[in-house]
């Protein structure tokens, strides 16, 4: 609660349009606002980090290094281990940011969304803020994946390009799931619902994409649900930018712009549906 007494002064006076310039600017001087006030949270218990990073580790040191040597998943010249090691990263920002939502429905039930309605703040840069939060957790969980991959073998690209590459786009994908999270925790409004809906989303979007198999070795209809799945686009991203000839499902800028796209459009229904959540 300490933290929310923040956001007024940051976010400043609502002047009409944020079209221009001094919109834009006012725009993200609100978002960082909400973010800062997120990431406050993370930093007050930082052992959420190390909480969630315990089962991408376990799938990267059991899972990995098991079918690595079995051999059973055609993975060309690549060992199992380096092919898995991007789709765990995607498996951490998913799981990390589809519970995300969850926050809301807390923040209603202490009467902190009311606040956050009457304030200055765009509904737009309410959910963005709050999406750029969850794009940074994400991210601390991508540096601790990236550096035990780095010690289990993984040739993982050590120039800046790649790693800023993947940085950015942990941080895309981050952002998308808990936007995506924002949504659903909007439409069903209490906690029992969305901890339902969220465990059964997670696995049919995990196993629904290539994080852990190609997609040549799904059924045909599977492989046509997965070209659906924003997941597949975040993990074949990963992939070309984290490993030296990593097998691709489609280009970067593909990968990028689909990501992009779903975004901004579960930003739009995330600022439509939020004052819903108020109700």
């Amino acid at each position: 609660m300490e933290a929310v007494t923040v956001i007024p002064s940051a976010l400043g006076v609502r002047q009409p349009g944020w079209a221009d310039g001094s919109g834009v600017a006012r725009f993200l001087r609100h978002s960082g606002a909400i973010a800062a006030v997120e990431l406050d949270k993370l930093l007050r218990d930082p052992t959420e980090i190390l909480t969630r990073a315990i089962q991408p580790s376990l799938w990267l040191i059991v899972f990995g290094e098991v079918f690595t040597r079995t051999r059973a998943i055609p993975t060309g010249s690549l060992s199992y281990l380096d092919f898995m090691a991007p789709g765990v990263l995607a498996q951490s920002v998913l799981f990390t940011a589809i519970f995300y939502g969850i926050a809301v429905i807390w923040e209603r039930d202490l009467g902190i969304v009311h606040k956050l309605l009457v304030s200055p703040a765009s509904r737009e840069s309410l959910v963005f803020g709050k999406a750029l939060a969850a794009g940074l957790r994400a991210l601390t969980q991508a540096v601790f994946i990236v550096l035990l991959a780095l010690i289990l073998g993984v040739h993982v690209r050590h120039s800046a390009g790649s790693l800023g590459g993947v940085a950015l786009v942990v941080m895309l994908g981050g952002a998308l799931f808990s936007t995506f999270s924002f949504v659903i925790a909007c439409l069903v409004k209490t906690r029992e619902r969305f901890m339902g809906i969220g465990q059964v989303l997670t696995m049919p979007l995990f196993f629904a994409s290539n994080a852990i198999y190609p997609l040549s070795m799904m059924p045909a209809w599977l492989a046509r649900v997965a070209r659906f799945n924003p997941l597949t686009y975040l993990v074949s991203a990963l992939r070309s930018l984290m490993l030296a000839g990593g097998p691709a499902s489609s280009s970067i800028a593909t990968d990028v712009g689909v990501l992009a796209s779903v975004f901004v459009l579960l930003l739009l229904m995330g600022a439509r549906l939020y004052p819903g959540i108020a109700r």
